[in-house]
């Protein structure tokens, strides 16, 4: 769509005597981070060989783009992963190639919109930084220089990370940093720092290189807890130096770095991004909605990369509304990366895609920001699993999340409405659970393991799947496990066609467990079945168990019959709140703010989920629907948002009935009970 310019400025108000554009719309007060909604950010990893840096960035177009997009803050770039500023500096390196001061420009007409300024900048990840310090470095385990990220054992973060924040923050009056570069960049350290500081806290003076060498976990551990020093570090360093600067460390206390948020950071931020980030943003969304503090997810403004053959392709709004809608369902804050040019100017088209999903988003916020979830069904996320067995300091983890990301898509699918439960968190909030999933983690450790049983006796429902799961509950099973479990063919009875779940299963013997479902060895179910599914009573409550990796299998293939074999285990035990007659594609979750409830209801036909599709501007509506819901008494007070439609209930059966003629990309049914 193109831009007419002139239409554009009529909106903006005169132009004043010193030739900047005065907005014709009140400017607004500026928000405090934990109560900002949408934003965006704009990064460009100054380099040594830019030559154009704010060459073609002007207030009028920044007026233009604020004016036509209202975001709460701004997060523009300061110093990428190359290590240069970005802006003309004393502390250094700036890019040689600064034409006009851009953060200068972004910080005057932001100022005068009310609008925040952060920085993008990076942290841990500093290759400038190590090429001119090499003692800086994180030395790799055989010695050798890191190219490109720093010790958080050595001086970097005062002899140069710090310096450049409070240089910027205080040149340029920023609201707060958005550090990035940090927790997935960050690796085992080998150097001499890390070793002598190893050795006073543990006595080991060999630092292991891998899992097979003592005091690998401690080691591990060890370098985790540095990182932890050295954010809490820079963080409080920073507060001090400038009361009410907000600061985020990128994927901090996200799936990546799965813990309790103890560090003083401000809110907690993420830029999922890739082929299928519906499925991404919708493990993250769940799991950042439990941590307690402000938080946003950002959804990149185009694909690249590995996703495609030819580099940068940008999404269509209808793209960015429909990721948008699985964070804004979560209660999450939401923002959009996209690169200005090399010489910081913004396409107009782009500008209009932004303004496009802003509203989209705003006409949600009444009811989306800050909602709090409605427990129905929690998938358990297993920190103590990942940090025991995948031997990374920290995310991203790759595959070994797909046991969680796999179930919360089938369950999803299923039209479940799904939370994602992490396991620091698990015994403060099982209870509120009817349902709880444990994914096939290699190792949920001893004290969630404790509080499922516990949770189970107590007359709690339990799914569990995995081999490793089942050896762990085996003496709660009714089953002899027989043999080592190992990789088999495996296939289930589907509807249609059958279900392909390959995988490590392991093998039972039924003693007095229920058998919900069989699997085989080839594609013949009339012969060699095997128990894939059991059920047994376990003191008031009951244990689905599942001797394989179902949610892995799930996320790798997304396979209809799979989804189905999980509805099934589902159903026996588990009776939610509402129902939807429709088809797969809709996701539901249910909420709560301000006394009312909120069963929101998002369309993912026609997702993208591949690089030879990156892209799509069509998103074919669903309908019409029937919900169901189970409260117990008739809703109040019934409406469709956005827009506050009155909507008709009617009794049924089993509950009380709403008609949607049709669904879009996102809806709320919003009621009282």
């Amino acid at each position: 769509m193109s831009i007419d310019r002139r239409n554009f400025l009529r909106t903006l108000g005169s132009v004043s005597a010193f030739g900047s554009l005065v907005p014709a719309a009140e400017t607004r007060r500026k928000l405090p981070r934990k109560d900002c909604f949408f934003g965006i950010h704009l990064d460009l990893h100054p380099r040594r060989d830019d030559t154009a840096l704010g060459r073609d960035l002007t207030e009028e177009m920044v007026e233009r783009f604020l004016v036509r997009v209202k975001p709460d803050y701004v997060q523009y770039d300061c110093k990428g992963h190359a290590g240069y500023l970005g802006y003309p500096s004393k502390v250094g390196p700036s890019s040689p190639g600064i034409v006009k001061d851009s953060l200068a420009i972004w910080r005057k007409v932001t100022d005068r919109h009310g609008v925040a300024l952060f920085i993008h900048f990076s942290g841990v990840f500093d290759s400038a930084a190590v090429a001119e310090h090499p003692d800086w470095a994180r030395r790799q385990p055989d010695g050798k220089v890191d190219g490109r990220n720093t010790s958080t054992f050595g001086p970097y973060v005062d002899q140069r990370m710090i310096p450049q924040l409070k240089e910027a923050a205080e040149r340029y009056s920023l609201d707060g940093a958005w550090i990035d570069g940090e927790c997935w960049s960050v690796q085992p350290d080998y150097s001499d720092a890390a070793a002598a500081a190893f050795l006073k806290a543990t006595g080991i003076s060999k630092l292991p290189r891998d899992p097979k060498e003592p005091g690998w976990h401690e080691f591990l551990e060890f370098q985790r807890e540095n990182f932890r020093k050295y954010v809490r570090h820079y963080v409080t360093e920073l507060h001090k130096f400038r009361p009410g600067f907000q600061i985020a460390s990128n994927w901090l206390y996200t799936t990546f770095v799965p813990e309790r948020p103890e560090l003083p950071v401000d809110f907690i931020s993420g830029d999922y991004l890739g082929n299928a980030s519906v499925s991404t943003a919708r493990l993250e969304a769940r799991y950042l909605c439990q941590t307690g503090k402000p938080w946003d997810l950002m959804a990149w403004g185009f694909q690249q990369g590995a996703s495609n053959a030819v580099g940068h392709v940008h999404k269509p709004a209808v793209v960015l509304q429909q990721e948008a809608s699985v964070v804004l369902a979560q209660g999450g804050g939401f923002q959009v990366y996209y690169q200005p040019t090399r010489a910081g100017k913004i396409e107009d088209r782009h500008i209009e895609v932004m303004g496009r999903v802003a509203e989209f988003c705003r006409a949600r916020q009444a009811f989306c920001h800050k909602s709090e979830p409605v427990p129905e069904i929690g998938v358990v996320f297993s920190g103590h699993s990942l940090y025991r067995t995948v031997n990374k300091l920290f995310g991203g983890w790759g595959a070994a999340t797909n046991p969680a990301r796999g179930f919360v898509d089938a369950l999803v699918e299923c039209h479940y409405s799904v939370d994602v439960l992490p396991d620091w968190k698990l015994a403060e909030v099982i209870k509120a659970y009817r349902l709880v999933v444990v994914p096939e983690w290699k190792d949920i450790g001893d004290a969630a393991a404790a509080t499922l049983l516990q949770y189970v006796r107590d007359g709690g429902k339990l799914l569990v799947a995995g081999a490793e799961n089942a050896k762990r509950f085996a003496p709660e099973l009714g089953v002899t496990l027989t043999g080592n479990p190992s990789d088999q063919p495996s296939w289930i009875a589907g509807k249609e066609v059958l279900g392909n779940v390959r995988g490590v299963w392991q093998k039972v013997e039924v003693q007095t467990a229920t058998v919900l479902e069989q699997r085989y060895p080839a594609m013949d179910t009339t012969r060699d079945g095997t128990p894939a599914a059991t059920r047994s009573r376990v003191g008031k409550g009951e244990i689905v168990m599942v001797y394989g990796p179902l949610g892995s299998i799930f996320a790798h293939t997304h396979a209809p019959e799979v989804r189905e074999f999980v509805r099934r285990l589902v159903k026996p035990v588990f009776q939610p709140r509402f129902e939807i007659e429709g088809p797969p594609v809709i996701e539901a979750s249910l909420r709560r703010k301000n006394g009312r409830h909120y069963l929101h209801l998002n369309n993912f036909a026609g997702m993208q989920v591949a690089g030879d599709y990156s892209a799509t501007d069509f998103i074919p509506p669903v309908g019409p629907l029937r919900v169901i819901l189970r409260f117990g008494r008739q809703p109040q007070n019934v409406t469709l948002e956005p827009g506050g439609r009155r909507v008709t209930v009617q009794r049924s059966e089993n509950g009380w009935a709403i008609a949607i003629p049709k669904l879009e990309i996102h809806s709320a049914v919003a009621f009282t009970v």
